[in-house]
C-alpha cells in the first residue's frame, strides 16, 4: 500500500499509558500521530466534530469523551463545554488524564472503556454526547468491537448523539489509492513515480474495513438507534482514507 510504515500500528491502552509519560514525545506523538498530521489541523478537526455533534451547541448537557488523549482537541472540547455549561466526563489512563486541565464540571475517570462496570451502571441513558475520536482502531487491540458499541449505546440519553470518529477504513483507503487522485497523492507523498500497490480482494488482518464499519452501523440500528457512515470534511488531513460513524438515539 501507498504510505510509509506506521510506528503506531497494533498498539493499545498500555502503550499509550507509557507514551503519556515519555517526555521525548510531543503531545501529538503521545496519541499516535506525527506532528504534521495534527499540529495545524486540530481546529478544523474540532469544527468537523461540532458540526456532527450538534448537541454540543446546546446548554447544560452531559458529555463523555472516551479516549481523549492529551492534544489540543480535548482542551478545545473542555473550553466549549465550560462556555455551554456542560458536565463533561473524560475516560482514559490516569497518565493521559493527568496531562489535561482540571475544571469545574469536569470529571476524570481512569479506566479502559468498556471495562468500567461501576461507571457504566451509574450512567445508563444519561449522556447527550458521547465522543470517541481516533480510538476505534486501538479498541481492536484491547477489547471487542460489539461490546464497546453496545456499552456505549447504553449510555446515550433520548436524543443523544455518539460520534465514532476518524476511523481508518482500509477499504476506503484502497478505493482512494486506486483512483487517479490517490495515485498522484501517493507519488507526491512518497516522492516516487511508482504506482501505489493495492490488493482489493486481500483480507487485511487486524484492520478495520467496510465489513466492520457496516456491521457496527447495522448493530446500532438493530438495537433501535439511527446510525450513519458520514464523511469527514475534505480539508482534514486523512479525510481521503478515514470516515466517521454518527449514531443517535431517537
Amino acid at each position: 500500500m501507498a504510505t510509509s510504515s506506521n510506528p503506531y500500528a497494533n498498539i493499545g491502552f498500555e502503550d499509550f499509558r507509557r507514551m503519556a509519560q515519555d517526555s521525548s514525545l510531543s503531545k501529538y506523538e503521545k496519541i499516535g500521530f506525527p506532528d504534521s498530521y495534527r499540529a495545524s489541523h486540530e481546529h478544523a478537526i474540532f469544527a468537523d466534530i461540532c458540526g456532527k455533534l450538534t448537541n454540543l451547541r446546546q446548554t447544560r448537557r452531559a458529555v463523555l469523551d472516551i479516549g481523549p488523549g492529551c492534544s489540543d482537541l480535548p482542551v478545545m472540547l473542555l473550553d466549549l463545554c465550560g462556555r455551554q455549561g456542560h458536565e463533561v466526563h473524560l475516560m482514559d489512563s490516569a497518565e493521559m488524564l493527568a496531562l489535561l486541565p482540571d475544571g469545574q464540571g469536569v470529571a476524570k475517570h481512569a479506566a479502559l472503556f468498556p471495562n468500567c462496570p461501576d461507571f457504566v451502571q451509574a450512567n445508563q441513558g444519561r449522556f447527550d454526547v458521547v465522543l470517541c475520536y481516533s480510538v476505534l482502531h486501538y479498541i481492536l487491540v484491547d477489547t471487542a468491537f460489539f461490546r464497546f458499541l453496545d456499552t456505549s449505546l447504553s449510555l446515550l440519553a433520548p436524543g443523544g448523539q455518539m460520534l465514532i470518529g476518524d476511523i481508518p477504513n482500509v477499504s476506503k483507503r484502497k478505493r482512494f489509492f486506486s483512483s487517479e487522485t490517490g495515485t498522484r497523492f501517493h507519488q507526491a507523498f512518497m516522492q516516487t513515480a511508482d504506482l501505489p500497490e493495492v490488493h482489493h480482494h486481500r483480507i487485511e488482518h487486524d484492520q478495520i474495513d467496510d465489513a466492520v464499519v457496516m456491521a457496527l452501523v447495522q448493530r446500532a440500528r438493530a438495537a433501535g438507534f439511527d446510525a450513519y457512515v458520514v464523511p469527514q470534511d475534505a480539508a482534514l488531513p486523512m479525510a481521503n482514507r478515514r470516515e466517521d460513524i454518527l449514531i443517535t438515539r431517537p
